[in-house]
Order: structure tokens, then C-alpha cells, then sequence
């Protein structure tokens, strides 16, 4: 697939705008089979640190095992990705490449629907459900099906995941445009 060129995250913080990858996250969902409004609103929820790759370079010399790319995902979890779609690109290419690491961040939101139960408690949709998964690893996402409640952490990135949720639709309705903050502040 090819994905086109994305925009490099900003280095300041605050600076990033999950919106500016609308059309990415759109054609990506697509392909994997998953709803757009959920892949941004995982962004939106992952959007809470500066993406620019030379920043996450600096962080991953400090912590090996630091999450990539604009969809924060972790090397064990994009391994799996890999060899389940046959991706040729590395790990390292999610830190470099925003489009690829939202179309890996669509395909993992695939492969836990995949492994979710069609039936589960009722005080989650299966979108939260899915979200819980890509936070909290498949296994979690399953035990939170069952009924098990999340820890303080996963309950956390659930308040945030809903709480994105209207920013995340109103971008996607929008076309993807980011809104000019500094002319409406005025």
C-alpha cells in the first residue's frame, strides 16, 4: 500500500495535532477493516508526548524499550503486527514514518477485534473495549470483556479515550482540517 508522504510531528510539545493525519487514519482503517473514528481517537489518546523522530531516537537511547511512532506502539506489539501482515518495514520505521505507524496502529485494532468475544459486559462498547487491548495488551482486553476491572492505569486511558472521543469525530466530519486556534482566540 502506499501511504503517501506524512508530516513530521513538531519537536515542542503540545505542538502535535492527530487531526493533521486524518486521511491517514481514514485510508488505513479502511484497508484494515476498523473504524476510522477509533484509530483517532487512540491517537488522540497517544498524543500525549512530542513524536518528532530525533526526540524519540534521544528517549529510546535512554529507554530501550520506548513506544514509537504517533501510535506509541511497543516493539513486542509491532513484531506481532509484522509477522501476522507480512510488513517489510521495521520498528524503527514507526518513529520516522507517521502514516506507517497508524497503518500498524489499524492493523493491531484489527487483530484485537479478531481475538475479541462477540459478547461481553456491557458497561464497555467494544470500541472502549478495543482501545483497553491496545493499551493494555490483548489478554487485559479480554479479562475486561469477562468483567474483570481495569486497573487504575487502563481506567485512566478510558476516561481519556472518551474524552477524545467527540474531538476525534468532529476532526474526522471536518474532513480532517485542523481548526486555526489562533485566529478563533482572537
Amino acid at each position: 500500500m502506499d501511504r503517501g508522504a506524512a508530516r513530521t510531528p513538531p519537536w515542542r510539545p503540545g505542538g502535535y495535532d492527530p487531526a493533521d493525519y486524518a486521511a491517514h487514519v481514514v485510508s488505513s482503517a479502511a484497508e484494515a477493516g476498523v473504524s476510522p473514528l477509533l484509530v483517532m481517537t487512540v491517537l488522540h489518546n497517544e498524543a500525549y508526548k512530542p513524536h518528532h523522530p530525533l526526540l524519540e531516537r534521544l528517549w529510546q537511547w535512554w529507554k530501550a524499550d520506548a513506544a514509537f511512532g504517533v501510535a506509541n506502539m511497543h516493539r513486542a506489539t509491532f513484531e506481532q503486527v509484522k509477522r501476522k501482515h507480512g510488513l517489510s518495514e521495521r520498528w524503527s520505521d514507526l518513529r520516522d514514518d507517521p502514516a506507517f505507524a497508524i497503518h500498524a496502529a489499524a492493523l493491531h485494532l484489527k487483530d484485537l477485534d479478531r481475538s475479541l468475544p462477540k459478547r461481553h459486559v456491557r458497561r464497555y462498547t467494544r470500541d472502549e473495549l478495543l482501545a483497553l487491548g491496545y493499551n493494555a495488551g490483548e489478554r487485559n482486553m479480554r479479562a475486561f470483556a469477562r468483567g474483570i476491572p481495569p486497573g487504575p492505569m487502563a481506567r485512566s486511558y478510558l476516561r481519556r479515550f472518551r474524552a477524545h472521543r467527540s474531538r476525534a469525530a468532529e476532526v474526522l466530519a471536518d474532513g480532517g482540517r485542523p481548526h486555526d486556534t489562533a485566529a478563533t482566540s482572537r
